[in-house]
């Protein structure tokens, strides 16, 4: 069984939308786009410096963009529930589930990248009252770093799964932790990221985001929609939004979300552009799953095989 995952804020690197870009179609389909949210996403995913695509307000949809269009790059088969390379479950991790959203049809893909590009403003603004920031914990027990943490007044707003914490509070909180880290932890990251994401210093964008939510309908899900909430496959459209607007101030649980993945029985997870994050989590924490992160479109043929591998024809799973 495939997975479909999309990364979340961090992943993006400048210019990485470059390559993307050269195939058909696709630099008119994200001018339509930008035109659409008001944010030129050619230009900060090809030429804008990695400051620049640090911000939350643009950040945000960027990766949306790319995931969306890395994953149509694939084929029907990414998108259609009743396609034979379908995944049988889709997740993304933080804003990478609006992304997810996309491809379980909740959302279309303007309204998804609308919604989101208001999110990363609401969540930016909400950011700039305190200076806050996020930093990943490298190995240690979850149980004792998630204490230390709390001894330190951070909260843990990424429970990632293979031994990766992430530490989300004030730049004076985040210093200390630099200074005291958990027994155990090895090293301690921080992110690329420009605020205190899934914590109580977001309750502003909350109900920003809560407002704006209320001009989209969602329909329920085609495919298997894993939530970040607690890692449970979400039936309808409307939990799905009420969802992702909760989720800008609560704890990511990427573990959970992975607990749910060996219970539906993956067998291969693709992480979209700009992949690499998500693959490296599930490659420690679902051991015998096959792995793959598009990065660039060479990566395509890649994916693609993987699906045809992954997918049983019809008449094999009958018996035929």
């Amino acid at each position: 069984m495939l997975v479909l995952v999309a990364p979340g804020q961090g992943a993006q690197t400048p210019g990485f939308l470059t390559p993307w870009l050269e195939l058909p179609g696709a630099a008119d389909r994200v001018a339509a786009w930008s035109d659409a949210i008001g944010l030129d996403l050619a230009h900060y995913g090809t030429q804008a410096d990695a400051d620049a695509i640090r911000d939350t307000s643009v950040a945000q949809p960027l990766l949306v963009a790319a995931g969306i269009l890395s994953a149509a790059a694939l084929g029907a088969e990414a998108f259609a529930a009743d396609a034979a390379g379908a995944p049988g479950a889709v997740a993304g991790h933080s804003v990478g589930e609006f992304t997810a959203a996309a491809f379980a049809g909740v959302l279309d893909d303007t309204a998804a990248l609308t919604l989101v590009r208001k999110r990363g403003l609401a969540m930016a603004e909400a950011a700039a009252i305190t200076g806050t920031g996020m930093s990943a914990l490298l190995g240690g027990d979850p149980e004792t770093s998630v204490a230390h943490l709390e001894k330190l007044g951070l909260t843990p707003a990424n429970i990632n799964g293979a031994g990766q914490i992430v530490a989300a509070g004030t730049m004076e909180q985040l210093a200390a932790l630099n200074e005291d880290k958990p027994e155990g932890v090895r090293k301690v990251v921080p992110l690329k990221v420009a605020g205190a994401f899934h914590t109580h210093h977001m309750g502003p964008a909350v109900e920003k985001l809560a407002e704006a939510a209320k001009e989209f309908v969602a329909a329920d899900p085609k495919l298997t929609y894993v939530s970040n909430k607690d890692g449970k496959a979400v039936a309808t459209g409307a939990e799905v939004l009420e969802r992702l607007v909760g989720q800008v101030a609560n704890p990511v649980r990427w573990d959970l979300c992975m607990e749910t993945f060996k219970e539906l029985g993956v067998t291969a997870l693709i992480e979209v552009c700009p992949g690499g994050t998500l693959t490296g989590l599930a490659k420690r924490a679902l051991p015998g799953v096959k792995t793959l992160a598009l990065k660039t479109p060479d990566d395509l043929d890649a994916a693609r095989e993987l699906i045809a591998e992954t997918t049983t024809p019809a008449a094999d799973a009958a018996g035929a």
